[in-house]
């Protein structure tokens, strides 16, 4: 069966979820439930179960023997070895986007970066990640490079589901949108290199927090 956007069902459900681990829906050590994931996107159980194993076979969900499927754990060693796999392909795309970036392209990422400054001022996580993914999008679909952002894609799924982890310290977590006002000035500068300093800055920040809360004895 086919949806209206022209995509199977299970397509859709697939990209739902891919999209909720990579915002943090899910918490690392969580179990997926079957019944509960089809009851919060409105579908039946084929579809969900069709996707959780999609995702697991992928390495973003982990099958475990009489538990299900859950949300991976990551070592210490294993969150350093993402961040700098995210630095070389991010720092790339955000060079890349931020040269071939319109006037259209820049004023979203104002909008965004001004979204994200009053999602932190409300303590609003959710609001914040939401708006920090479309950002990061906008400024790596210019790169127009679609091989290098699926790439990138993948590997936020590792970390997604310790974004929520940013917010714990709340000092910390008021500097967060430090880093895209800088990407924003510098865009507007036309300063492709600026740009991609600092992104490399927001996934240094970011990472400081995010490392703490990984497993130091795996």
């Amino acid at each position: 069966m086919k949806t209206p956007s022209g995509t199977t069902l299970q397509d859709d459900t697939y990209t739902t979820l891919r999209g909720w681990l990579t915002v943090g829906r899910f918490l690392p050590g969580e179990r997926l439930k079957i019944r509960q994931v089809a009851e919060a996107l409105g579908v039946g159980e084929m579809p969900v179960r069709s996707a959780l194993q999609r995702l697991a076979a992928e390495g973003a969900l982990v099958n475990v023997p009489n538990c299900g499927v859950t949300v991976p754990q990551l070592s210490r060693a294993q969150f350093d070895d993402v961040l700098q796999v995210r630095l070389m392909l991010e720092g790339e795309a955000a060079e890349k986007g931020a040269h071939r970036l319109d006037d259209a392209g820049r004023a979203e990422l104002r909008d965004l970066s001004n979204a994200m400054r009053a999602a932190l001022d409300a303590n609003d996580p959710k609001a914040y990640l939401d708006a920090n993914e479309r950002f990061h999008l906008i400024l790596y679909r210019a790169s127009g490079s679609p091989l290098l952002l699926e790439l990138i894609e993948t590997v936020w799924l590792q970390v997604g589901p310790v974004s929520n982890r940013l917010f714990e310290d709340q000092v910390f977590a008021m500097r967060l949108n430090d880093a895209h006002e800088d990407v924003v000035e510098a865009a507007e500068r036309g300063d492709s290199a600026g740009v991609r300093r600092a992104i490399e800055r927001d996934l240094f920040y970011a990472a400081q927090q995010l490392r703490t809360v990984c497993d130091a004895g795996a």
